[in-house]
């Protein structure tokens, strides 16, 4: 492939995947994620938002320093201190790069109240400045899509002679349609002088549900990075999702004679991780790693598949790291065995993660008669949900319900220290619900309570789904059991794990800094 035909995938995962109300990432998960879009071969990693608190920074420092081959990215709005603590954080980086924004359409004007030309000398005057400190910087005019397209050269240009290297073009809202995309990529390179020196980016949001056409009606137009997220995690709807582009691209290379430097087959196991980590489980029918994404159900589906896995079947589920091998799991596997169905199933566990899952799997297959792959799954999905490191750890719980009463006996360890409570409540979960708030007070509401099924009889386990709010901020928690009342208490425990973890990554003033999505 000629350079001209390279597109550039921009993650930003970490940065406005995780503005997605509920979808904290720790620390130490963060540092996982990124290492694995390192591996996978994204080209820029957007780490996070470096003065949005200390935690940020701490994580956006941690990835630059880890990092073995992407550039590393983070981002600060048009002020001198953000850009700043930016470059602070992003350049311990092998190869570090500043993206700094400001909204330029004429709703986004009116929050800082700045008419067209103070706009322009703050787009001057905060990319020059970024340029100083770093020779890679990204510019953005946020809501782009609904700026005059007057203005739009006009401040484009000014970035570009500003000595921004990349200018992203972002569909804030997820107005734009694909045909309106490619035009406003082609009126840039076509009206703005320098254009031919500068890569320009799409990031589209899918609040129409055309993301991903509008992002590769942009490429096909001229642009030459596309900004996206694992599973289209983000603000709203979601981000255009980096699954979807490749795949487009590798599918239907006869068209779009693109490519990207991903590693394909690493896209199913990335996909259940952040779909793990961020609370957030990917659809049955997400397009490439949906669970039903290469299942055939009608009889004539099947027929047709079982002679030419061609006819229903326009890409292979290897492609993108499954496996097709069928390892029939029960009380009697091994070790062995279940790394391999784990890896089957796109999971890279080391020993201690595959230990833990390993005594859950026997716990588990001990009262199933059949343990299905998405039962491991579950499992996998569950063995983060109440460690050692959780300030919040459910020891045991009994539940006394019918039609005499429910009440809830529940032991916990919160911070080292155990504690049991006796609690009665309107139903078994709300019973086992006020213990908890019996051990650990607390003023955040139940948003969301969901349960469902992950495989059939009545012996399946139950996924249950908890989001909670204190303060604006939100949370998730979720967990899988055969016992549905314990998933339920452990998915309420850890979306309290998860708002300790965001009560801790407050700023000074006790409120989190806003993270525009743009």
């Amino acid at each position: 492939m000629t350079d001209k035909n390279r597109v550039v995938i921009f993650d930003t995962t970490l940065r406005d995947g995780e503005q997605s109300p509920g979808a904290t990432m720790s620390h130490e998960e963060k540092l996982e994620i990124a290492q694995m879009l390192d591996e996978m071969g994204v080209d820029i990693i957007e780490a996070g938002f470096p003065i949005a608190s200390e935690g940020d920074f701490a994580a956006v420092s941690a990835i630059a320093k880890q990092a073995k081959n992407a550039v590393i990215c983070g981002l600060a709005r048009a002020q001198l201190p953000d850009i700043d603590r930016c470059w602070e954080a992003v350049k311990h980086a092998r190869r570090p790069r500043i993206h700094t924004f400001i909204g330029t359409s004429p709703l986004h004007r009116a929050i800082p109240n700045l008419d067209m030309d103070q706009m322009a000398e703050r787009i001057e005057q905060t990319v020059t400045h970024a340029r100083n400190l770093c020779d890679n910087v990204q510019w953005s005019p946020m809501d782009a899509t609904r700026t005059e397209h007057d203005y739009l050269c006009r401040v484009v240009e000014i970035a570009i002679k500003a000595g921004a290297t990349t200018i992203n073009i972002p569909d804030t809202v997820g107005y734009t349609a694909p045909r309106e995309s490619a035009d406003l990529i082609r009126m840039l390179l076509e009206r703005v002088p320098g254009s031919e020196n500068v890569v320009f980016a799409t990031h589209c949001h899918n609040d129409l549900g055309m993301a991903t056409a509008n992002a590769l009606a942009a490429v096909e137009a001229g642009a030459r990075q596309i900004e996206c997220t694992i599973n289209g995690l983000g603000e709203r709807a979601g981000n255009t999702a980096l699954e979807e582009v490749v795949m487009a691209m590798k599918v239907r290379h006869d068209i779009m004679p693109f490519d990207t430097g991903i590693d394909t087959t690493k896209i199913i196991g990335i996909s259940r991780r952040v779909a793990q980590v961020s609370g957030f489980p990917v659809q049955f029918n997400k397009a490439i790693v949906g669970k039903n994404a290469f299942l055939h159900e009608s009889g004539i589906h099947q027929d047709g598949v079982l002679k030419n896995v061609e006819t229903f079947e326009i890409m292979r589920p290897a492609d993108i790291g499954l496996n097709e091998t069928n390892i029939a799991m029960g009380k009697h596997s091994g070790r062995a065995a279940l790394r391999a169905k784990l890896a089957d199933l796109g999971y890279d566990v080391g020993d201690n993660q595959l230990k833990d899952i390993f005594v859950r799997f026997k716990a588990l297959a001990d009262r199933k008669k059949e343990v299905y792959d998405d039962d491991i799954v579950a499992l996998v999905q569950d063995a983060s949900a109440n460690t050692g490191d959780d300030h919040l750890q459910v020891k045991h719980l009994r539940v006394v319900c019918g039609s005499d009463g429910q009440s809830a006996d529940l032991t916990m360890i919160v911070d080292g220290q155990e504690k049991t409570v006796h609690a009665t409540g309107d139903g078994p979960v709300d019973a086992c619900f006020n213990a908890v708030k019996q051990i650990f007070p607390h003023n955040a509401t139940l948003k969301l309570y969901q349960v469902h099924a992950v495989t059939e009889g009545t012996d399946a386990q139950a996924t249950v789904s908890v989001r909670m709010e204190e303060e604006g901020r939100i949370v998730n928690g979720q967990a899988a059991d055969t016992d549905t009342i314990l998933a339920s208490v452990k998915a309420y425990v850890g979306a309290l794990n998860h708002l300790i973890v965001r009560r801790a990554r407050a700023g000074k003033d006790g409120k989190e800094i806003s993270m525009y999505s743009h």
